[in-house]
């Protein structure tokens, strides 16, 4: 059973990145369209949320594990 966290955990990563690839390949894609700096700007906004997305569901997380008792002190 210790092999099932690594597991998901590689999954996550995978899903992610690969996520976040086709993310910048369509704005990319976009700003060949439209304005550079609109690009930019909105490419820091959906960086900006998705790092904010992340930390939240790390802090939502540890304080869901640590009500169901798993020790995860730093």
């Amino acid at each position: 059973m210790d092999w099932v966290p690594v597991v998901f955990v590689i999954f996550k990563a995978a899903a992610l990145g690969l996520a976040m690839f086709f993310a910048i390949k369509w704005h990319y894609d976009q700003g060949e369209k439209g304005e550079t700096l609109a690009l930019v700007r909105t490419g820091g906004k959906v960086a900006a949320v998705f790092a904010l997305a992340v930390l939240a569901l790390a802090v939502f997380a540890f304080f869901l594990s640590s009500q169901l008792g798993l020790d995860l002190s730093l």
